[in-house]
């Protein structure tokens, strides 16, 4: 049995005391490959330098997260498209909207968010997509957009799944799955078309139950898989080949 953790922070400072040894953890514990979203212009060296120290494990992608969207976000772009000429990367991620955080910047958000999508359609990439209390703006503005990708954390309605879904688009899941208070999103995973499923960790944030309130990591995949496996009344090890298929398809693994 084999997962993929599709996103991941493992460059991220809480790691800073045992960074491989928690990926070596995650290996350990069956999670084959997993992928690394950039969120800022800080990040980027981090991310590199672990990918280059586990080079058949780990892969990244490129952007600019929304909330680190500022009054320079252009800068930052300009500063970040040049990237993609140097090294390879699986998607243009982690982008998007928040409206949790922040609202006051909406416009600036969406310009870089269409921005970044349109370096993903140029250069044939799949976006990773943070949507928080903004998935349906999100899918309005992708409406004529043939771009591919995956909506991270989700934690929509059902009729925003639909969206995702007819579209032909991915819904990624982590530790949120699990908490007792989502049982309505526990129900959404048991109906939702399983070839549109990814699994994650979104570590160190996000831990799976019975890690609640801890650090997160990418060996924690297995809890999520257990919970997805109870919706849809399935082994881990079907969850594991179905949603790993999935992965390997929209990021061309």
């Amino acid at each position: 049995m084999s997962l993929i953790d599709t996103h991941t922070h493992l460059y991220s400072e809480q790691f800073n005391d045992d960074r491989h040894a928690m990926v070596q953890r995650a290996l350990a514990s069956g999670v084959e490959l997993l992928l690394m979203p950039n969120i800022d212009l800080e990040s980027v060296g981090p991310m590199h330098a672990l990918e280059d120290a586990f080079p058949t494990s780990l892969r990244s992608m490129m952007g600019l997260h929304p909330g680190s969207v500022e009054a320079d976000w252009q800068e930052v772009l300009d500063l970040l498209h040049p990237w993609f000429n140097k090294r390879s990367y699986v998607a243009v991620g982690e982008i998007g909207i928040d409206l949790y955080w922040r609202q006051d910047n909406l416009p600036e958000q969406e310009q870089a968010f269409l921005q970044q999508v349109q370096w993903a359609l140029e250069l044939d990439l799949p976006v990773v997509i943070h949507s928080r209390e903004s998935c349906s703006l999100i899918l309005d503005l992708l409406a004529d957009l043939p771009v591919r990708g995956v909506f991270h954390c989700f934690t929509g309605t059902p009729e925003e799944a639909a969206r995702i879904v007819q579209r032909g688009m991915y819904v990624g899941i982590g530790g949120v799955l699990s908490y007792k208070a989502n049982q309505a999103l526990r129900d959404l995973f048991s109906t939702i078309d399983r070839s549109r499923v990814l699994l994650e960790t979104d570590a160190p944030y996000l831990a799976p139950v019975p890690f609640r309130g801890k650090r997160n990591e990418s060996a924690y995949l297995n809890q999520v898989a257990e919970t997805l496996a109870a919706c849809w009344q399935s082994s881990v090890a079907e969850v594991a080949s179905l949603t790993s298929e999935n992965a390997r398809q929209l990021f061309r693994l």
